[in-house]
């Protein structure tokens, strides 16, 4: 029984890293040389929520040290985050992160085309985006 449990120490300590990182990047890296949008659209919103509660796990780490389940919650979380079956990542941006973001460009876009002479206010814009034929020989 002691090897048993040994093994599944093991197991369990090996099963964040797989499900968090080399899955993602394996599964990112596919996703980039496939043509299909979904599944870039599924593991770029991963690693936003992955960033995301990372930063907040380094942020909140005093009050999550008292929490025993926590890495048994945040696998469990990730996993359906990650799973193709679950697609978590791209539901939660679909849901919840796109029509905020696209109604705040909106507003952010209203608010800067207004200009008392009547004159657009994206020169900044205008600036840093090429120009056709710019650039063209790297």
């Amino acid at each position: 029984m002691g090897y048993f449990w040994t093994l599944m120490c093991h197991l369990h300590i090996l099963a964040g890293p797989m499900t968090m990182l080399l899955y993602p990047l394996y599964a990112s890296v596919v996703a980039i040389e496939t043509t299909d949008k979904l599944d870039d659209e599924q593991w770029l919103a991963y690693w936003i929520f992955y960033s995301f509660l990372t930063l907040m796990e380094m942020v909140l780490q005093p009050v999550l040290e008292w929490i025993p389940i926590w890495y048994d919650v945040k696998l469990i979380f990730v996993g359906w985050l990650v799973l193709p079956q679950f697609r978590g990542a791209a539901f939660i941006y679909d849901k919840f992160v796109r029509e905020r973001i696209i109604k705040r460009y909106r507003e952010s876009q209203q608010h800067h085309n207004k200009s008392p002479k009547g004159k657009s206010k994206t020169k900044f814009v205008d600036f840093i985006t090429s120009k056709k034929g710019e650039h063209e020989a790297y």
